[in-house]
Parts: C-alpha cells; sequence; structure tokens
C-alpha cells in the first residue's frame, strides 16, 4: 500500500476514542484519509468509561499521521446525533467511503462467569446496546451515504471471529451475544450492499493492547512484554496499529469484495496483505488460540512474535 493510497477518501470511525477505533482512525489517516473520528469521552466531558482518552486526542493523531482528523462528539445511540454527523458530513465532504463500526464501551457492564439468574439485566441489555443497537444505528444513518459512490467498505470490529465464537462461549451470555451479533451484522451488510458495490468484513483484532490492558498490567507499550511475566499468553498480543493497518489494506485495497460477508482476524490480514505490527512481527492470536492453544500445558508462542 502506497503511503497516500487513501487520498481524497472520506472515513467515519463509530468509537474511535481510545484501543482499536482510535488507531484505525489513524492508520486510515497515515494512508491519506479524511477521518471523523466519534466517541463519547472530548476534553471536556468524560464519558462512563470514565478514562483519559479523548476524540480530540484522537483527531490530532490522525492529523500528524498524515491525514485529516475530524473530532466529533457522538453517543451512536442517539439517533438525532448520528443522523447530524451524517449529515454533517456530507455537507462538508459530499462523500464517505469507509464505514467502521467499533462502538463498544461494554467493558464496565460485563459480569463475568456467572449464569443469567446472576446477572444485572439492566446492566447486560445495555452492554447489548451500546455492542449491537449502536451499529445498527450508525449504519441506518451511515450507509444511504456510502453507497452514493461506488466502492464502500463496511467493516464491523468484534472480538473473535465467526470461527471461533460458533464453539467458544464467552464466559457471559451478553458478551457473548454481542460479540456473536457483531460478526452476522457484517454478514447481512454484505447481503443488503451487494448491489451497491459495497464490502462489507468482520474483523477482529487478536488479543489487543489498549490503554485499558496496558495499565491492567502495569505497563506501557514501550516495556509491554514485562506483562508476559503476569501472564504468559500477553506474549502474542498485538497493537491496536496492527488492526489498524488491516482496515487500512482492505479500503486500499481495488480487489476488496473478495472479502465480503467474510469474518477475518488482523493476523489472516496481515499474511494477505504483507503489513506488521510496530515491531515488526505479524501476531496472529486468534488462530494461535484455535489450533494450538492446550490449556494444560504452559503457552508455546514460537512462531507467533
Amino acid at each position: 500500500m502506497t503511503q497516500k493510497a487513501l487520498a481524497g477518501k472520506v472515513a467515519l470511525v463509530a468509537g474511535a476514542t481510545r484501543g482499536a477505533g482510535r488507531q484505525i482512525a489513524v492508520q486510515l489517516g497515515a494512508a491519506g484519509a479524511t477521518v471523523y473520528a466519534t466517541g463519547r469521552t472530548t476534553r471536556g466531558a468524560r464519558s462512563p468509561m470514565n478514562r483519559p482518552e479523548t476524540i480530540e486526542e484522537t483527531a490530532e493523531l490522525v492529523t500528524a499521521a498524515g491525514g485529516t482528523g475530524i473530532a466529533v462528539a457522538v453517543d451512536h445511540l442517539d439517533q438525532d446525533r448520528v443522523a447530524a454527523l451524517v449529515k454533517r458530513i456530507d455537507e462538508e465532504q459530499g462523500r464517505l467511503d469507509v464505514l467502521v463500526n467499533d462502538v463498544w464501551g461494554g467493558d464496565p457492564l460485563t459480569t463475568w462467569n456467572e449464569p443469567v439468574w446472576e446477572q444485572d439485566l439492566d446492566q447486560g441489555f445495555r452492554l447489548l446496546r451500546q455492542a449491537v443497537d449502536s451499529h445498527i444505528v450508525t449504519s441506518h444513518f451511515a450507509l444511504p451515504l456510502l453507497i452514493r459512490n461506488p466502492g464502500g467498505l463496511v467493516v464491523e470490529v468484534g472480538d473473535g471471529t465467526t470461527e471461533y465464537n460458533a464453539v467458544n462461549y464467552r464466559l457471559s451470555v451478553f458478551y457473548d451475544l454481542a460479540k456473536w451479533s457483531v460478526n452476522r451484522l457484517a454478514f447481512s451488510w454484505s447481503r443488503e450492499l451487494a448491489g451497491h458495490q459495497a464490502t462489507a468484513v468482520a474483523l477482529t483484532p487478536g488479543w489487543l493492547r489498549s490503554e485499558m490492558m496496558l495499565e491492567h498490567y502495569g505497563v506501557t507499550e514501550q516495556n509491554w512484554r514485562d506483562g508476559c511475566a503476569k501472564e504468559p499468553h500477553f506474549a502474542i498480543s498485538e497493537t491496536p496499529a496492527y488492526v489498524g493497518r488491516a482496515v487500512a489494506a482492505l479500503a486500499a485495497d481495488p480487489d476488496r469484495a473478495r472479502w465480503n460477508g467474510k469474518s477475518v482476524s488482523s493476523g489472516e490480514l496481515a499474511k494477505v496483505y504483507g503489513f506488521t505490527d510496530v515491531d515488526g512481527s505479524r501476531p496472529d492470536a486468534w488462530r494461535y488460540l484455535v489450533e494450538v492453544q492446550d490449556p494444560g500445558k504452559p503457552a508455546d508462542v514460537t512462531g507467533y512474535r
């Protein structure tokens, strides 16, 4: 992919405040795109996530990478706000080439390893609203603009490929449903977009070294390998930039339709497009988990770093 392969293209990354969404926005910017980075946390107001990262910072990182970053505060469950966002993109750019549905915010709402009768229903349904309904609301308003020009791309960012999630319970009924549903949305969009020369893909990162995960292990991106002392499997983790590069590669591929309706990992796409993580590696955590991992043995990460 050339450095400015996406020059003149316009992207909306819904849920770009931190983690995968932030670096997807940045890597699209690095390829020359104009990127609308949305989320609920701004410099003037924190969201219920209560994290320090802001959408303004994300937009600045996009611009520093070589694109044009535009921060817009949006709760993607608010239909009026989403409609206004898409109207603004149309008025300012006249097009939308890439839609990335990355809204999540479900970590504080997830109760692990408890049966449904022990779960808080309001909290669980809120998780599903944030993880699934927000993606549907955003697509409802954004897709008419995206299909105005041929070649549009929709990426549904989830956790786990369809192959993996089909045989692994994700330790919470609400989390399990959310991650299965996001992949299914990409399949649904692929069918609805079939007559509009647009492509929809479900994409999962591997074990993501998000800001929250680095904080959890008491490390930074510079010394992240120290986290392997606490959790050996952390050796197969990847930076958010890796999945960001996966989205940028998809967006720049003139033959992206070959992925329509499929569920893939960032590592799988790296093998096709040739990009690496920031340290030059090509981790593929999901293939490791599916094909290699034996819970009864110590982690063997040979070949994954």
